[in-house]
Formats: C-alpha cells, structure tokens, sequence
C-alpha cells in the first residue's frame, strides 16, 4: 500500500493520479497518520466500489456495536428489556 501525504498531493497530482491507475488505491496521509485512502475507478465501476464501500463501513459499524454491547453486558439483555430501551429511546427524541 503506498502512503501519499496531503502535501504531496497538493503539489505533486498529476503525478499522484498516474501512479493511482498502477497502484489502484492509496493512503492519504496528513502528520504521518492516514486520514483517506483513495481508490482508482471508472465509470463502468463506480456503483460497485460505492456499494462495496458502503458494505464495509456497515459492516465495521455492526461489528463495533457487538464489541461494544459484549464490553457493556449488553449482549445479555432480553428482547423485552431491548423494545424498553427503544421506546424510552423514542420518546426522548420526541420531545
């Protein structure tokens, strides 16, 4: 994976973007630490990568809440106690 800085992305793009087209996908990176990553596409392909994309971060997101719920005892509670704390949930955002 190649790790390219805000700055030379900035003053080195046309560079970048050749280089992208070979490598696929790069990092970007602002003080050393990745804040982007970048992938090549095309037309033919940009509905997929934006799908394939969106199901990862889902798919991460999901992933954090079961960590999180198993760290909280959460992952215990019942189905009861879940409708509970949606409605209470609901009605706070109600008012």
């Amino acid at each position: 994976m190649r790790f390219v800085s805000v700055r030379d992305l900035r003053g080195k793009s046309a560079q970048i973007w050749k280089r992208l087209a070979q490598l696929k996908e790069m990092v970007i990176t602002s003080n050393g630490k990745p804040i982007a990553i970048i992938s090549a596409t095309s037309e033919d392909t940009l509905e997929e990568s934006l799908s394939a994309i969106r199901a990862a971060r889902a798919m991460a997101a999901v992933e954090a809440m079961q960590l999180k719920s198993v760290e909280t005892e959460k992952d215990r509670i019942s189905l009861e106690e879940i409708n509970t704390e949606i409605q209470a949930e609901r009605k706070a955002r109600s008012k």
